[in-house]
């Protein structure tokens, strides 16, 4: 190894095999920790064709995968697979993510940027006057 960013073999992915998918989820750095992944398979969050899955099921190159995380979905189809977490370098061999599902992503991000551009957050706290203008507001409503 000469430089820095030089990867040893051992970490680098498998091109053939088979591994848990709470594994490869994690080895691909999808989530933090394995019991992370675990409990987003659990609660439906990754997918397979619409179908709900187990921890345990093995993932092989060539699958297509539905990831819900933070909000945004990933359509991405595996194409390594590795039980150990190693670099993002490396991660990111694991799989290539679709354009659409980029583009789409992308394209939600935007849109919850410019929704939380709508509502400014005032910069100090209302004063004994603005607090009763702000109450005689919600008075309004029970007219």
């Amino acid at each position: 190894m000469s430089g820095v960013h030089d990867v040893p073999d051992d970490a680098l992915p498998t091109p053939a095999g088979k591994v848990r998918l709470d594994k490869w989820l994690w080895a691909a750095r999808f989530f933090k920790t394995r019991a992370l992944a675990k409990k987003a398979i659990e609660l439906g969050q990754v997918r397979i064709d619409g179908q709900t899955l187990k921890p345990s099921r093995t993932v092989r190159p060539g699958v297509v995968l539905a990831v819900e995380r933070a909000g945004e979905r990933y359509d991405v189809e595996v194409r390594g697979v590795a039980d150990q977490r190693g670099p993002a370098s490396v991660a990111q061999q694991l799989y290539v993510e679709s354009e659409a599902s980029t583009a789409a992503r992308l394209a939600e991000r935007e849109k919850r940027r410019f929704e939380a551009q709508g509502y400014q957050a005032p910069e100090t706290r209302p004063n004994k006057r603005q607090r009763r203008l702000i109450q005689a507001l919600g008075d309004l409503d029970a007219l």
